[in-house]
């Protein structure tokens, strides 16, 4: 998907960008003129990531793969470290990595509970720690934290996903408040439920009931939520701190 937004000479970090919204994100960056670092947690996505960046350089664009955890701390910060030192800037960061499950909250181990945080908190926490001071010295940046419509109503089920979820908009207001008068801006995308692989591990009754509460009565695809984080990095959007974004079909009203 691609909108008239200019990102030409951006470098973009894009996390959990092998698939699903980060993927999409990834490609409409990309096609509109920025350089982008598709990063991928582990060996067994490298494979996808490697097959995006290829298909994109085949096409004329700026693509390249980095391997990271984001939940392992030395592991960010040796990626941000190894882009800085290559590209000496990085424009744009989507924090966007993230996994989903379902259980009651009293079938909710005390590992799973973990996990969904260090992914989703701790690691969009790291990411931005890491690439938050080098943002400050040029004065310029974008920060474009992935969160959802369910932060804001909560879902039987998701309990640990939602509580996530609600603390990375938190911490985007928090973030917000602190760049101040900056050239640099926090703001969040918060999609409804799109069809991502993020969604193969729910029970279909769980997602039929998703699908029914949805006013426009079907899940996004892709590319109908990708143009709010193009908004976000372009210069169009230098108005907007600590602000939430929400293609969500009409499940929430923000």
């Amino acid at each position: 998907m691609t909108i008239n937004v200019n990102l030409n000479d951006k470098v973009a970090l894009i996390t959990g960008a092998s698939s699903g919204i980060g993927r999409g994100v990834a490609e409409a960056f990309a096609m509109s003129g920025c350089k982008v670092y598709l990063n991928y947690p582990c060996e067994n996505e490298e494979e996808e990531a490697a097959e995006i960046a290829g298909c994109l350089k085949h096409a004329g664009y700026n693509a390249e793969i980095t391997r990271a955890d984001v939940s392992q701390p030395s592991e960010v910060e040796l990626m941000v470290s190894e882009i800085l030192r290559t590209e000496k800037k990085i424009d744009i960061l989507v924090n966007n990595a993230g996994i989903a499950q379902s259980a009651p909250i009293q079938k909710i181990s005390l590992e799973d509970w973990k996990i969904m945080m260090d992914v989703h908190v701790f690691g969009t926490f790291l990411c931005t720690r890491a690439v938050l001071p080098s943002m400050y010295d040029r004065d310029d940046g974008r920060i474009i934290n992935t969160a959802s419509q369910l932060a804001y109503k909560g879902a039987p089920g998701f309990a640990h996903y939602t509580a996530a979820k609600g603390a990375i908009i938190s911490f985007t207001r928090s973030l917000a408040l602190e760049i101040g008068r900056r050239n640099v801006t926090a703001n969040c995308v918060a999609p409804g439920a799109t069809l991502t692989p993020l969604l193969k591990d729910v029970p279909d009754d769980v997602m039929n009931e998703i699908r029914k509460a949805i006013p426009r009565g079907k899940l996004a695809d892709v590319d109908e939520v990708v143009g709010a984080y193009l908004f976000l990095a372009s210069d169009s959007s230098s108005h907007f701190r600590g602000q939430c974004l929400s293609p969500n079909g009409g499940d929430v009203f923000l």
